[in-house]
């Protein structure tokens, strides 16, 4: 099953990476009465939850290493946050590069438990 699911969705994963990474951005200048909200799930968990995706389809569409997607959306993270510092109605803060960080830890767990599945699709 998820291996034909990997398989189906594989031409798709690049252009739903780019999607997420720039909504993502979109979503987190925005200013604070603009952004979307997630239902109930405070802000930690909306960093946890596109962290952890964006981990996810990164892995999936390029073939990089732990440490490098943890560089890259680490960097990513750090640069929401200060892009945050200069937009009206937001403020930096440095729990929501923690809570990126556990969502990039968090998703590079699921993606090891899927590895086995995704190296016979690739």
């Amino acid at each position: 099953m998820i291996k034909s699911a990997l398989r189906l969705f594989k031409p798709y994963w690049k252009p739903l990476f780019w999607i997420a990474l720039i909504g993502s951005y979109i979503a987190a200048i925005l200013p604070q009465d603009m952004a979307p909200t997630l239902g109930p799930l405070s802000d930690k968990w909306t960093h946890f939850l596109a962290f952890a995706v964006l981990t996810l389809l990164l892995r999936l569409s390029y073939r990089v290493s732990s440490f490098q997607t943890l560089f890259l959306l680490s960097f990513y993270g750090v640069f929401i946050e200060l892009s945050q510092y200069f937009t009206p109605n937001r403020c930096a803060e440095m729990l929501d590069v923690v809570a990126d960080m556990i969502g990039i830890g968090i998703g590079l767990l699921l993606y090891k438990f899927l590895q086995s599945k995704i190296d016979e699709v690739y």
